[in-house]
């Protein structure tokens, strides 16, 4: 199957991203891999796993939060690769922290990563493709925590109201060089990072019950869902859509009667 071109995934060593790096390759696209140079032997598996659809690969470690580091990923794909059709800003952190104990050191973190990191994947990505003259998709993680501030995530929920603003300033401003920006905002999602939010409570089995309630399906999501959410945003039928960022659960959903 020919390709459909370049997709770059950041934070591709596992979870959502890993899922988003295998959706993309099964759709036809040649895979550019991220992550931080820890998650190096776990990039390298999802490469292989990547391989056996036939696709073109390359892996690319570099901490988003830097410009630098993000300038040179994207030279190094289109080095590697030939071109760059879809940035997927994926690479995020999670710490909890409340209003009472929030530290400059979250909450710089947090904006590093989850914010400057989506800035800098859209600006460098952005560039490529005006250079390329054809278009493309950037496409960056959000949360159902950008939506609705959630209780003990204040510099996360920050970093990811972050993102929603950046994804429609850009998406106002690449239209005229058919550049679509888009965001997907997951609810809880079965991940390394949702266990560790769950093992690290006072009670973790009231704390998993609590989230459940709030999700009208009872379930965690799966990373499989969120990459066809994806998929669909950097398909030929997702060309129109721009601006927007896309949840994958009510995020204000409730049982209690009383919820506002």
């Amino acid at each position: 199957m020919a390709s459909l071109g370049v997709a770059l995934v950041t934070g591709a060593g596992g979870g959502i991203g890993r899922a988003i790096a295998l959706r993309l390759a099964k759709d036809g696209f040649d895979i550019a891999l991220n992550d931080i140079h820890a998650n190096l032997p776990k990039v390298e598996t999802v490469r292989q796993e990547v391989s056996k659809f036939g696709r073109k690969t390359s892996v690319l470690t570099a901490n988003v939060a830097h410009e630098k580091e993000v300038s040179n990923m994207v030279d190094h794909a289109v080095r590697d690769l030939g071109t760059l059709d879809v940035m997927v800003a994926n690479a995020g952190i999670l710490r909890a922290d409340g209003i009472l104990d929030a530290s400059n050191e979250s909450w710089e973190q947090h904006l590093a990563v989850n914010a400057k990191g989506v800035l800098f994947c859209f600006k460098y990505g952005a560039k490529q493709m005006i250079t390329q003259g054809r278009g493309g998709r950037l496409l960056a993680a959000a949360s159902t925590s950008g939506m609705q501030g959630n209780l003990g995530l204040i510099s996360y929920s920050a970093s990811k109201f972050a993102v929603r603003g950046i994804v429609h300033a850009a998406a106002q401003e690449l239209a005229p060089y058919s550049i679509t920006a888009n965001g997907y905002a997951p609810g809880p999602i079965d991940t390394n990072m949702m266990a560790q939010v769950i093992e690290a409570s006072a009670n973790p089995e009231k704390e998993q019950e609590e989230q459940f309630r709030t999700i009208p399906l009872r379930r965690y999501g799966s990373p499989d869902e969120v990459a066809a959410l994806v998929s669909y945003l950097a398909s030929r039928d997702g060309s129109f859509i721009t601006g927007q960022t896309v949840c994958i659960r009510l995020p204000w959903y409730t049982a209690d009667e009383h919820a506002f």
